[in-house]
C-alpha cells in the first residue's frame, strides 16, 4: 500500500489504488523474469516510483546479511578481521629476529587464517607426527594394528620426543620414501622428507602441517578412526616440559593433543628451528594450529614468539565469533 508522508495509509479511490498495485506487482515480477532469463547473478534491483514522494520498490538478488555471515565463517576471518590480524602479527615480528608461519582453521565453524603460509622450514621433531602417520598406514594396509613393539616405540617417540624411536620407526616405514609415498596418501603437497637419515631436516610448510592434522581429525582421512584417536591420545600425553607452543591458546577446560620440534641448526650460525602443531578442543571451538619458525636466536626466545603468536591468532578467532 502506498503510504503519504506522514506514513499513515493514503485515502483515495479504490479503483486508482487497484490499478496501482497491480501495474507494480507486474513490473517486479517481469524484473524477476527478466533476471532468470538473463543469468544474471549478484545484485539486480529495479526501482519503481509510487504516488508518495519517498516509495520505492526493490527487487534484489543480494544475500542475506545472515547469509553473508554464514559464507565468511566457512571460508575464513572477515576481510577486517583478517587485515587487523596479519597488521598485528606483522608488528609483534617487525625487530624479531628470524621467520614464522602459522596457519590455523576452527573445525567447529570453519573459519581460517594464514600467516607467512608459502614459507618453508625444517621440521625439527614435529615430523615425528608424520612418521607416526606413515607407520599407522603401513599397519592398515597390512590389515593389523600396530605390534606391542611398535606402540612402545612411538609411544617414546611421541610423548618423550626420543630420538633413537625416531629412527628406528624412520627405518620401519621405509625413510625417505616411505614417507613421501604415505604423505602423497595424507594429501601433503610441498613436504620434502629429509635424506640419508635425517628425518629432523625434513622441510615443510604451517599448510601442510595443518593437512598433516585435518588426517588425524577428519572421517575422510586415509587413517582410520582407530588409528585416528591412537595418534590424538600420545599427542594428547606428552610430557609436562614439552606442553608448550600451541597450547598456549587453549582456555581452562580445553583438550589439547600437540607436539613441539626444537632444533639449532649450524648452518644457520647456531639459531634454533622452534616449531609447534596441534589441536586444542573446547566449548564451542576445535582448533588446529601449525606453527612454524626459524632463525630464532635462542629457543626460549622461539618459544614465546610461537606462544604469543598462538594466542593472538586464537584471541582473533574469539572475537570473530562473539566468544571474546
Amino acid at each position: 500500500m502506498a503510504v503519504g508522508p506522514g506514513g499513515r495509509p493514503r485515502r483515495g479511490r479504490r479503483a486508482v489504488l487497484w490499478c496501482l498495485i497491480t501495474s507494480l506487482a507486474g513490473v517486479v515480477v517481469m524484473a524477476g523474469v527478466m533476471a532468470a532469463r538473463s543469468g544474471a547473478s549478484g545484485s539486480a534491483s529495479l526501482t519503481v516510483p509510487s504516488a508518495g514522494p519517498t516509495t520505492e520498490v526493490t527487487v534484489s538478488a543480494t544475500p542475506s546479511p545472515r547469509a553473508t555471515a554464514k559464507k565468511r565463517r566457512s571460508t575464513g576471518l572477515s576481510k577486517t578481521a583478517r587485515s587487523r590480524l596479519t597488521g598485528t602479527l606483522s608488528d609483534y615480528l617487525d625487530g624479531r629476529t628470524g621467520r614464522l608461519a602459522i596457519t590455523a582453521r576452527d573445525l567447529s565453524t570453519g573459519v581460517t587464517f594464514g600467516y607467512g603460509t608459502k614459507l618453508k622450514f625444517p621440521t625439527a621433531s614435529i615430523v615425528k607426527v608424520d612418521i607416526l602417520a606413515a607407520l599407522l598406514l603401513k599397519a592398515q594396509r597390512a590389515g593389523r594394528t600396530l605390534t606391542t613393539s611398535e606402540k612402545s616405540t612411538a609411544t617414546r617417540m611421541i610423548e618423550y620426543s626420543d630420538n633413537k624411536a625416531a629412527n628406528a620407526l624412520w627405518a620401519e616405514i621405509g625413510g625417505t620414501g616411505g614417507l613421501t609415498a604415505a604423505n602423497r596418501k595424507l594429501g601433503l603437497r610441498s613436504t620434502i622428507a629429509g635424506s640419508g637419515g635425517y628425518w629432523g631436516v625434513t622441510m615443510t610448510s604451517t599448510a601442510d602441517q595443518l593437512r598433516l592434522l585435518s588426517a588425524l581429525t577428519s572421517k575422510k582421512s586415509p587413517l582410520s578412526a582407530r588409528s585416528r584417536a591412537y595418534a590424538l591420545g600420545l599427542m594428547g600425553d606428552v610430557i609436562s616440559t614439552q606442553d608448550w607452543g600451541v597450547s598456549a591458546g587453549a582456555d581452562d577446560g580445553d583438550s589439547v593433543a600437540l607436539k613441539n620440534g626444537w632444533l639449532p641448526r649450524a648452518t644457520d650460525g647456531g639459531t634454533w628451528v622452534v616449531n609447534s602443531i596441534g589441536r586444542i578442543h573446547g566449548d564451542g571451538h576445535d582448533y588446529l594450529i601449525a606453527v612454524l619458525s626459524d632463525h630464532n636466536t635462542t629457543m626460549d626466545s622461539g618459544v614465546t614468539k610461537v606462544e604469543h603468536v598462538t594466542q593472538l591468532v586464537t584471541k582473533a578467532f574469539g572475537k570473530e565469533l562473539g566468544r571474546a
